[in-house]
């Protein structure tokens, strides 16, 4: 297992159950749930954040538990093909926004070096998504700066 940044040592966590089918007591219209992803993707939600509103409020009262078995689709596809995804994905988005806020902090404290050290790791991993999406979701000619992550957070 690669540690990226720190000594630490992963902690073991429970898996999600494996299930084929939504539960019976979830019984949502997959065109409910797509409606309503979409109507909170529109109030300005991530897909992160649309999943546990899902989980916790759900549609019309009862609680969607998976997104995925529940529609067929990943939440993200449910977006694509609704014309509601981000620009940018939402965890180079706030790798970028913890980024920024650090590059702020250290400016302020340049005597911080715990901070200027977490700054570092923290835009190499911003470094490192944008090679991932490069070409995909990115274009093929982005390159990660600080003024770049400012006016990307802007929009």
């Amino acid at each position: 297992m690669a540690r990226m940044h720190t000594r630490r040592r992963g902690s073991s966590g429970s898996d999600k159950p494996t299930a084929d089918e939504p539960p019976e007591w979830s019984d949502v219209d997959a065109d409910d749930i797509e409606a309503r992803v979409v109507e909170l993707a529109e109030q300005g939600y991530d897909p992160s954040q649309i999943g546990i509103k899902l989980r916790d409020e759900g549609v019309t009262g009862t609680p969607v538990p998976d997104v995925k078995l529940a529609t067929g689709k990943k939440l993200t596809e449910i977006l694509e093909e609704n014309d509601a995804k981000a620009d940018i994905p939402e965890d180079l988005r706030s790798l970028m926004q913890r980024a920024v806020r650090l590059r702020e902090h250290v400016r302020q404290n340049p005597q911080d070096y715990q901070n200027k050290r977490a700054l570092q790791n923290t835009e190499s991993k911003v470094r490192r998504l944008v090679n991932y999406y490069r070409g995909d979701e990115l274009e093929a000619d982005f390159q990660y700066s600080y003024d770049v992550a400012v006016e990307i957070l802007e929009e």
